[in-house]
């Protein structure tokens, strides 16, 4: 995808986990309720069922290489707890991989088989960035734990001394492992679960956000709408 300003791409129900690897220029993707910048070198992975957007920085040319996945909103997501919303990568061999499928869809005779060769090479890249992302045992130790308790009212020093390790070095490696802070990623891990509890149970709004751990309706409301770019009621509508 080649963009310049004023190209931008609105999706209030993206329909599956979304990333985008920036090859040059500059872009901005809505995340975790805000806009965030991703450069040549970088990348960015979306849940889906979100507002999915993209913009282009006024003056300044966008190439960036995309997947989109179609997921069930009765199947958890292919994001895991460590799965960055941003972070370096090299854009180049899943930019031929896309290429390399396209031209075998627009062939004469397209086989099958190469398109699924091509198919799991994509997928292979993406999850080089997103679903095999590691970083430091501590970090991942950490988010296994949180997710486990999800209601309790979790706080940075808590967090920190699990991880056992200073709340600045935690949330220096939380931004850098992740591309966000430690609290922002317990929100998301929150809002995670309770987009797939709302889609899954027929559990009471109030008590799923209870259970992730708001302690008021309207605060929960308030963030979900937010990030997920609707209510938990029109989500689950």
């Amino acid at each position: 995808m080649e963009a310049v300003s004023p190209f931008e791409l609105v999706r209030v129900n993206q329909s599956g986990t979304f990333m985008a690897a920036c090859i040059e220029g500059e872009g901005r993707i809505l995340a975790d309720g805000t806009w965030k910048s991703i450069r040549a070198g970088e990348a960015s992975m979306l849940p889906p069922f979100v507002t999915n957007a993209l913009k282009c920085v006024e003056g300044r040319r966008w190439v960036y290489v995309w997947v989109r996945y179609r997921e069930s909103r009765e199947s958890r997501p292919m994001l895991s707890s460590l799965t960055p919303v941003s972070g370096p990568f090299d854009g180049a061999p899943l930019r031929a991989a896309v290429e390399g499928l396209h031209a075998e869809c627009v062939s004469s005779h397209p086989s099958a088989t190469i398109l699924h060769h091509w198919s799991e090479l994509v997928h292979r890249y993406v999850m080089k960035f997103g679903g095999a992302h590691r970083g430091d045992d501590r970090l991942w130790k950490l988010w296994q734990r949180v997710e486990s308790e999800l209601a309790r009212p979790w706080t940075l020093d808590a967090l920190a001394g699990i991880a056992c390790m200073s709340a600045e070095h935690l949330r220096r490696l939380c931004r850098r492992e992740l591309g966000r802070s430690p609290m922002r990623h317990l929100t998301y891990l929150r809002l995670q679960r309770a987009r797939h509890l709302l889609s899954a149970t027929d559990d009471k709004i109030e008590v799923i956000a209870r259970e992730v751990g708001f302690e008021s309706l309207p605060s929960f409301s308030n963030t979900f709408h937010r990030w997920i770019g609707r209510r938990p009621s029109e989500f689950r509508g």
